[in-house]
């Protein structure tokens, strides 16, 4: 009795994994400094790709970006890259990208008919990527919580939901199409 061994990823999972990797590779870099994080679309493309690809296949796209920013491709915002950045003042908003694409991938996975779970994973997402982001910038800066939230949190609200609705709005149409050529089924 021959049993089948399932991979981690088909092909094809691995082929959309890719061009989502490299799309948050084009978008994060592009930034408007406003202050010590600068306003990048980093944030709008790991919420797009991890509503689109879900939780495993998300999250695995936002690592592979992160490591080809490590190897020193200029894929961080500003056109930075290097193990150097994370160790930075703001290298916890890079590594928050993790349990930001997680928690969007993973709740845009359940199934509801109002797609009312992929913005709820995004809010969580970003809940932590503030948390882990803001911690860390306060340790590597050595700045009190306030200072921090009001450098590094405050200013991005608003940019950062309304790229959630656009993500959104992109994600809910696409996430379907995607999902029957990969796997031949509809959500």
């Amino acid at each position: 009795m021959k049993t089948e061994k399932k991979s981690f990823f088909t092909v094809r999972e691995m082929v959309f994994t890719a061009i989502c990797a490299a799309i948050i590779c084009v978008l994060a870099p592009i930034s408007v400094q406003i202050g010590p994080i600068p306003i990048s679309l980093g944030t709008f493309a790991i919420y797009f790709t991890a509503a689109l690809l879900g939780g495993k296949r998300g999250t695995f796209a936002v690592i592979v970006y992160i490591l080809i920013g490590m190897v020193g491709l200029p894929v961080f915002t500003g056109m930075r890259g290097g193990a150097g950045v994370l160790f930075g003042n703001t290298g916890g908003y890079i590594i928050g990208y993790i349990p930001l694409a997680l928690l969007t991938g993973v709740f845009s996975d359940m199934k509801s008919k109002l797609h009312w779970t992929m913005p709820v994973g995004m809010v969580l997402g970003t809940v932590a990527l503030y948390t882990f982001g803001t911690a860390w910038y306060m340790i590597m800066s050595g700045s009190t919580l306030m200072a921090a939230l009001t450098a590094c949190v405050v200013p991005f609200l608003l940019f950062d939901s309304i790229k959630m609705v656009l993500s959104t709005m992109l994600a809910i149409p696409l996430r379907s199409r995607l999902n029957k050529m990969i796997g031949g089924k509809a959500e």
